[in-house]
């Protein structure tokens, strides 16, 4: 078992905000993620009670090339939102976990005295992932393949191991006996949660609606988000429908014979999430009423053709580290990529599934790949104060055969 873990003792995360989730190709299609970053980072710093100009790092991620001003998408993302010039930012990417990357970089950040407060912000379109060519740098030869390829299309697949992403939801279905059947129910139960989330209105109290604006620099160009003429406003994530088993039940699966359907897995999504990250001593000069506390962080390596199971060892990599039990911990989040690894996860832990994605998660939600972490983390934070719960565990799997977790405590009974 891998020990990549670490404790930390007084790092709380103060608030935070995100973006609707909004479907491929919809109202945010045309958005840049910097901008829906920006979005994100301005609403988690107004919620957090701490102004930009307070903040020391900032700590960005975004999986794809999404504009070509991608490379400047920390900075600009940190300078738009109103943080000093003088403060430096950066991008870190675990694929899948990079949002518990950002949050966890952040605090080994406030931890080593580097920062004492820091902005995390994940922001993805999966809209605008490029169609792309890394061989026609020196020209086209004559009769020679033309090889611009889908990037979001390739991306799925893992050379190394020669399988896609959903392939191997089907090596961990077959492995741990998990039928066609099992998954669709996983899903049907997914959009029933976060439906329910939905009408309750509890995704309300972190969701920013996006209309269109203008972010402005003081000397410098201003961006922002122009929405299409049909959309005033994107304020309520898109994918969540009525799913019942039988319609689930009539799609195709991927591959002939599989259990993986374009209803069980992860749904292809634009967003962006953000929260705002602090030291206790920080926390405390400012009478702030934090979120949640940051317990402890960990990742583990997994062979890539069953990637899906990277939760299980971080998960225990990380309650071993806390001396924690998995009776200890009231809430779990494991990213939902596919249903069938979701399910290989709560077998190989022995979870109760009620105390499992009591909100939905990415089949029902989507999962904007460098957004879904902090979006997670932020939903169990919120989830644990609304039940006067303790702790909670956030974990994702990660392309290439990695997984990764983080524990938070219900900030209210924590301390600060």
């Amino acid at each position: 078992m891998s020990n990549f873990s670490a404790v930390f003792d007084d790092i709380w995360l103060l608030g935070g905000a995100r973006t609707p989730w909004v479907d491929y190709c919809g109202s945010l299609a045309d958005v840049s993620p910097i901008d829906l970053g920006i979005k994100a980072a301005r609403a988690a710093l107004a919620r957090s009670g701490v102004d930009g100009s307070d903040v020391d790092s900032v700590v960005t991620g975004s999986m794809a090339q999404a504009s070509f001003d991608a490379y400047m998408l920390p900075r600009h993302i940190g300078l738009y939102a109103g943080v000093p010039i003088e403060v430096p930012a950066l991008m870190a990417q675990r694929i899948c976990g990079s949002g518990f990357e950002l949050i966890r970089q952040a605090a080994d950040q406030l931890t080593l005295g580097y920062a004492n407060v820091a902005l995390a912000v994940g922001t993805e379109s999966m809209s605008r992932n490029p169609i792309c060519a890394y061989t026609h740098r020196s020209g086209f030869r004559l009769g020679a393949p033309v090889e611009f390829k889908d990037f979001l299309w390739e991306a799925l697949d893992d050379p190394a191991a020669r399988v896609s992403m959903i392939q191997t939801a089907e090596n961990l279905a077959r492995r741990h006996g998990i039928a066609r059947e099992d998954v669709d129910a996983y899903a049907a139960r997914s959009f029933a949660r976060a439906l329910r989330a939905q009408t309750e209105g509890f995704f309300e109290g972190e969701i920013v609606p996006v209309v269109a604006e203008t972010f402005s620099l003081a000397g410098y160009e201003s961006r922002g988000i122009r929405l299409p003429r049909r959309a005033a406003s994107a304020d309520r994530d898109t994918h969540p429908r009525p799913s019942p088993i039988e319609a689930l039940a009539g799609l195709r699966p991927v591959y002939d014979g599989g259990v993986q359907t374009a209803g069980n897995s992860a749904a292809l999504v634009d967003g962006a999430a953000a929260v705002v990250v602090a030291t206790g001593a920080e926390t405390r000069r400012r009478g702030l009423a934090p979120l949640a506390r940051l317990r402890a962080a960990a990742v583990a390596g997994v062979p890539p053709e069953i990637m899906g199971i990277g939760p299980v060892p971080a998960i225990r990599g990380l309650l071993a580290r806390c001396g924690l039990r998995l009776a200890d911990i009231d809430l779990f989040e494991i990213n939902e990529a596919q249903g069938a690894q979701v399910l290989a996860c709560a077998r190989e832990l022995g979870l109760d599934q009620e105390r499992l994605n009591v909100n939905g998660g990415s089949i029902a939600l989507g999962h904007p790949l460098a957004a879904t972490g902090v979006r997670l983390t932020l939903t169990a934070a919120r989830e644990l104060q609304r039940r006067g719960g303790r702790f909670a565990v956030v974990s994702a799997c990660v392309g290439g055969g990695q997984g990764m977790a983080l524990l938070i405590e219900n900030g209210a009974m924590a301390g600060p």
